[in-house]
């Protein structure tokens, strides 16, 4: 004798969708929206994001790269809970946002770069567009992925899947 299926198998304990689930979908928009809006703010403001001589590009993908550790870092536990707190989102705004300086300024130190010029470019992107762009990308994605914890649906069924056979 066969039982119908609940499609609980593909679910957390809890319900709603698995937390390394919600967690891969968050990073994956998180860098993807990191890029998206630096290469769009670029464009606007005919600015560079890293604007010093002999950096190269590495600092800022490590620094993208810091940040969405510390989003995971934040987010992961929050994800684990039974019911996770919005208010979760402000903190990985907040860890993003810094590990994204330490790392570019980190970098840039290990690269050769003096620590003055690191620091100025660290300033440079605390205090413009940039940092702002980590902080509300990381606030959208962390928000975006505890709303699916906290809904606990299902997967798509079609009709006749939702009546007991």
């Amino acid at each position: 004798m066969e039982t119908a299926d609940t499609g609980t198998q593909d679910q957390a304990p809890g319900g709603g969708a698995p937390p390394l689930v919600v967690l891969a979908f968050a990073l994956i928009g998180f860098v993807a929206l990191v890029v998206a809006a630096f290469g769009i703010a670029s464009l606007l403001t005919e600015s560079e994001v890293i604007a010093a001589p002999g950096l190269g590009p590495l600092p800022g993908v490590i620094g993208v790269a810091a940040a969405a550790a510390a989003l995971t870092a934040v987010l992961l536990p929050a994800l684990g809970a039974r019911h996770p707190s919005f208010l979760t989102a402000l903190w990985v705004a907040i860890a993003a946002y810094l590990a994204y300086l330490a790392g570019v300024w980190l970098s840039a130190v290990i690269g050769g770069v003096d620590a003055a010029v690191a620091g100025g470019v660290v300033v440079r992107l605390a205090l413009g567009t940039w940092g702002l762009i980590v902080a509300i990308a990381a606030a959208v994605c962390a928000w975006c992925a505890i709303a699916v914890r906290r809904t606990r649906g299902g997967r798509p069924r079609w009709p006749w899947e939702r009546r007991p056979t």
